[in-house]
């Protein structure tokens, strides 16, 4: 039987030459198949613009595409190689809801000032250097919604992706005018000023839970067998700080796979999450849609080839079929050293990647859960 998983890498703009030129992207298309990966996930949306020329963009904001890559489509173009190659293309909407990142609002708040989002004192609201649009709005919905339409109905994708940023909103934030009355509408108060009290929590991420139900319907009325992932920060964290309630989606069936950015740098605190994990959310039929976001890069850190092994040796005992790297560069470096581990150990031998079916029938066995619990202590007492 062909070996089924996930094996995938996120194309980013930030440190990375891979989008310059089309040269660039088919030689990267060439490198992650002949290194054994089946699935890439490029950026098509931050810092306020478009890696494909958006007619919507233009339309509101009067700008195309990012300044950097006008003439050109370079989503297009990693599709094309892609393609050509055997690789699924996943387009990554990075930003999600952020508007900025240390530029007040940048484009996107100098042309639609009442998109910002608030925090309690009615300032915009900013968390770790990103400022953020309205994600609990309609109208901020609306347009996110139809943006990644947009890709989904012009390119021959096979999915999309959203992020720790979509959907999502800082809990600081849901302070505007608009949310604080839609609240008091149905409670008959304002909210707390307490942005972790536990009502307000739940009521915001409920609102962020049904726009995603709307971006599935949305895209499974296009193609049903579309892809909706989603790689969030992880739980309970990602929803007491972001708003992100991955239970609630699982459980109403809105996320075909999900990659929980597990950016540790040592692989025991990468193991112990694993295991939260795997105890805590997931059972034998939603294991199978779970492919860890592994930190393969940032900045001057890499990880080391012992960590990469044992963390892609760690998902395997555990019944998890895959994972995704943050981010290509890494590979390439110190003369493409990463890849070249990869591809003479875990990603020798080729995997097809999961069909919906294989995703949604779970495809972890009651016998590879147990075999897991065993390799648990084993694990334990190394």
């Amino acid at each position: 039987m062909a070996r089924v998983e996930i094996r995938g890498v996120w194309l980013t703009t930030t440190d990375s030459k891979a989008f310059h030129s089309q040269q660039n992207i088919a030689e990267a298309m060439d490198f992650l198949a002949e290194t054994g990966f089946n699935v890439v996930f490029p950026v098509v949306w931050n810092k306020g613009t478009t890696m494909y020329p958006s007619q919507l963009m233009r339309q509101i904001f009067n700008i195309e595409i990012n300044p950097q890559f006008v003439g050109r489509d370079p989503l297009a173009e990693v599709v094309t190689e892609a393609r050509r190659v055997g690789l699924k293309v996943m387009p990554w909407f990075e930003y999600g809801f952020a508007s900025s990142y240390n530029l007040n609002g940048g484009l996107l708040l100098a042309k639609k000032p009442k998109w910002a989002a608030r925090d309690s004192e009615g300032n915009l609201l900013k968390k770790n250097g990103f400022e953020w649009l309205n994600a609990l709005d309609r109208e901020v919905q609306s347009f996110m919604l139809n943006l990644i339409l947009e890709v989904v109905k012009n390119y021959d994708v096979d999915g999309i992706q959203g992020d720790d940023r979509l959907p999502a909103l800082p809990s600081e934030g849901g302070y505007d005018q608009g949310t604080m009355e839609r609240y008091r509408q149905q409670f008959g108060e304002y909210p707390p000023k307490n942005f972790k009290d536990g009502r307000w929590l739940q009521w915001r991420a409920d609102i962020l839970t049904e726009f995603l139900a709307c971006l599935y319907q949305e895209i499974k009325a296009i193609n049903s067998n579309l892809l909706i992932s989603i790689a969030p920060n992880i739980h309970d964290w990602a929803y007491k700080e972001y708003l992100q309630d991955s239970p609630t989606w699982f459980q109403r069936g809105l996320v075909d796979i999900i990659h929980p950015q597990i950016y540790r740098r040592d692989f025991l605190t990468y193991k112990g999450i694993i295991n939260k994990l795997v105890r805590e959310q997931f059972t034998n039929t939603t294991l199978s849609k779970l492919a860890p976001g592994i930190l393969m890069k940032v900045g001057s850190y890499r990880i080391s080839p012992e960590y990469l092994l044992q963390a892609i040796e760690y998902n395997r005992a555990c019944g998890i079929s895959g994972e995704v790297f943050f981010f290509y560069e890494g590979l390439r470096q110190d003369n493409n050293a990463l890849a070249q581990v990869l591809r003479q150990g875990p990603y020798a031998q080729v995997a097809a990647f999961p069909s919906l079916p294989d995703l949604n029938q779970g495809r972890v066995s009651k016998k590879a859960s147990f075999i897991w619990r065993q390799l648990l202590g084993f694990w334990k007492n190394l």
